[in-house]
C-alpha cells in the first residue's frame, strides 16, 4: 500500500447525480452500494477496477480519494514534513477527511474508512474496455513527481518523448502525470473497447463525445454530464512497469514535500 493510502475513488461533483448515473449505466458501470458516511447525496458506480464517486456538494472537484485508516497519525507526519493540508476534519463526531493539493492544484482526499461496498472480484469492463490510467495535466513533470513520488513511492513507468509522461501505482490504482497541452483536466483512460457496442450506446443514448481528441492518439472522449471525461484508446499508450522501491517509512517525506515557502496560489 502507497503512503497516501489506498485508492478509494476519482471524486467529481454531480450537480444532477440521476443525469451523472444514467450516463455511466448507459456505458455499463454498476451502481454500488453507498454508505450514509456523508451528509450530502452521494452514489458510487464501478467498472470493477475504477469507482468514481458522485457528489452533490460544492468542493474543488475533482479528487483523487484515499482510505488511509491511522488518519490522523499520518496527517501529523505529514504534516511535520511540510505538507499543507487545505482541509481538515479530525474528531471523534465526524468522519474523518484532510484534502491537500499537489503543485498543479489537483486536490487529493483522504478519508478514514471506505464510503461504500465493493467486491473486488468483480472486474467486467464497461463499452469503453478495461481502465488503466487517471490521468492528470501537470506544467513540470519533473516537478509534479517531487509529490507523487513523496507519497506513492512506485514509479510503473516514464516515458521522455514527445511530452513527459510518468505512471505511478498510487494505492493500487495507476496515476499518470502529463504535459501533454491536448489534456486540459484531469481524466480517466481506457483501453480495448468493444468497438461495435461503444458507438451503437453513443448513437443510443446520444452521449457527448468527441473522435480523435489529440490526446496521445485516443479513438475518442466521452463527457459525462458532471464535466469528467474518459478518454478510449485501441491499447496503452506506455509500456511495461518499472519498479522502485517501496516504503512506509514517513523520513522519506522531507525531498519531495510541499515546502511551506513554495505554496503556489
Amino acid at each position: 500500500m502507497s503512503g497516501i493510502g489506498r485508492f478509494l475513488e476519482f471524486s467529481v461533483r454531480a450537480t444532477d447525480i440521476l443525469d451523472s448515473l444514467s450516463f455511466y449505466k448507459a456505458l455499463g458501470f454498476r451502481e454500488l452500494t453507498s454508505g450514509d458516511m456523508w451528509p450530502h447525496r452521494y452514489a458510487v458506480v464501478s467498472d470493477g477496477l475504477l469507482c468514481i464517486g458522485l457528489h452533490e456538494r460544492e468542493f474543488d472537484a475533482p479528487a483523487v480519494t484515499f482510505v488511509q485508516q491511522e488518519l490522523a497519525r499520518h496527517a501529523r507526519a505529514m504534516s511535520d514534513h511540510g505538507f499543507l493540508f487545505t482541509d481538515m476534519k479530525l474528531d471523534e463526531d465526524v468522519f474523518n477527511e484532510i484534502s491537500l493539493k499537489d503543485y498543479d492544484g489537483h486536490l487529493v482526499t483522504m478519508v478514514e474508512a471506505r464510503t461504500f461496498n465493493f467486491d473486488e472480484d468483480d472486474d467486467d469492463d464497461s463499452a469503453c474496455g478495461t481502465f488503466f490510467e487517471v490521468t492528470l495535466p501537470v506544467r513540470d513533470a519533473t516537478r509534479a513527481a517531487r509529490f507523487w513520488g513523496s507519497v506513492t513511492h512506485v514509479l510503473e513507468d516514464i516515458r521522455e518523448e514527445p511530452t513527459i509522461h510518468m505512471r505511478f501505482d498510487a494505492g493500487g490504482i495507476s496515476l499518470g502525470i502529463s504535459e501533454s497541452i491536448a489534456l486540459q483536466q484531469p481524466s480517466l483512460c481506457f483501453r480495448g473497447p468493444d468497438l461495435d457496442l461503444l458507438p451503437a450506446l453513443i448513437e443510443r443514448h446520444g452521449l457527448q463525445h468527441e473522435k480523435f481528441p489529440g490526446f496521445e492518439g485516443a479513438r475518442c472522449v466521452l463527457t459525462a454530464p458532471e464535466g469528467t471525461r474518459l478518454y478510449v484508446f485501441d491499447e496503452d499508450f506506455l509500456g511495461g512497469a518499472i519498479e522502485v522501491e517501496e516504503s512506509e517509512d514517513t523520513s522519506s517525506f522531507p525531498s519531495y514535500a510541499v515546502p511551506k515557502h513554495d505554496k503556489e496560489d
